[in-house]
């Protein structure tokens, strides 16, 4: 309910008054968070319309700003971003997606990554998704299921797409068909862009997992992605450390070509959960380009992705409470 003096409070006589969940007004602009669930995309454009009409009319009010979110029932939606790019994040996504999968869990995994949409290379997968209707058919590989916004254009050809329109790629593959899934893991663009500001306001994540190396630069950046979350009250699940340390393959020694432990320090210092580290591997980059990821075997990589995915599950457990 609107503050009996809340110069928004007559859009409580709004036939869908119900879905705002908060309201603001700062200066002559009022910020408005609705809640779109179940609706189709023409519902969710009328919605917009007709609440930003409606702002407009009010006394003292230049300009609205409505953000609409959605939230599946039963479906947790994870976030996997990092603050810059090649520190692995998208390998990362298709392993944890792969080992929650593993467990036991219904699992659907996004691509989102505009600058460089990999997902079916690291899957070992060159299907196009079916349609029904205006709905996308996720494609199966190695027990889940997953979209890409690279499987939209021809290989090889650059998404050289402005921000509404790789949101509006985004928004479709996220209101695709997924069935059961129970988990869906969305793998970002680097940085804090239109598409991570697009996913937080329609589709509201339970929380998102940071990816960076121990590197100094790339910890700067990773803070700067879960000050983002942070700001957007999306929780943040934790940090992984990845190539974190290289054993050679001939002589047996560890060395630490990113450093080490600096995510782990930093994550102590946000006060955000440390998820574990992954060391830099050849196996695992190797197997990556022949799109046959670890996490669907049974070496010890793939079971270094089962405990990160434990330590997910978990972090997810402790955010909903």
């Amino acid at each position: 309910m609107a503050e009996p003096d809340d110069p928004l409070s007559s859009l409580d006589a709004l036939p869908d008054a119900q879905r705002i969940r908060s309201r603001k007004l700062v200066g002559d602009i009022a910020s408005l968070v609705v809640d779109a669930t179940g609706l189709d995309e023409q519902a969710r454009n009328a919605l917009e319309r007709d609440l930003r009409s409606a702002a407009l009319e009010l006394p003292g009010v230049a300009q609205a700003r409505i953000a609409l979110t959605a939230s599946q029932p039963g479906r947790k939606l994870i976030a996997i971003g990092s603050g810059k790019g090649g520190v692995g994040k998208s390998t990362l996504a298709a392993n944890l997606a792969i080992a929650l999968a593993r467990s036991g869990k219904k699992v659907g995994l996004i691509d989102a990554d505009i600058y460089g949409p990999s997902q079916p290379k690291l899957l070992g997968s060159d299907d196009k998704p079916t349609a029904e209707g205006d709905r996308l058919i996720p494609v199966a590989a190695h027990g889940l299921h997953f979209l890409s916004l690279g499987q939209l254009v021809s290989a090889g050809h650059a998404l050289a797409w402005r921000g509404p329109m790789a949101t509006g790629a985004l928004a479709r593959l996220v209101e695709a068909d997924w069935g059961d899934a129970e988990y869906l893991l969305v793998d970002l663009p680097p940085g804090t862009g239109d598409v991570q500001l697009s996913l937080i306001q329609r589709s509201r994540p339970d929380g998102a997992v940071i990816v960076s190396t121990p590197q100094d630069l790339s910890l700067i950046d990773a803070t700067r992605a879960i000050d983002l979350f942070r700001k957007t009250k999306v929780p943040v699940l934790g940090i992984i450390e990845n190539m974190a340390g290289y054993v050679c393959p001939h002589c047996g020694e560890t060395s630490d070509p990113f450093g080490s432990g600096g995510a782990e320090s930093a994550a102590r210092e946000l006060g955000v959960a440390f998820l574990g580290r992954l060391p830099l591997s050849a196996g695992l980059r190797s197997a990556s380009d022949a799109g046959t990821p670890p996490a669907a075997g049974d070496g010890p990589e793939a079971q270094a992705f089962a405990r990160l995915a434990v330590k997910l599950l978990e972090a997810l457990d402790t955010a909903a409470d």
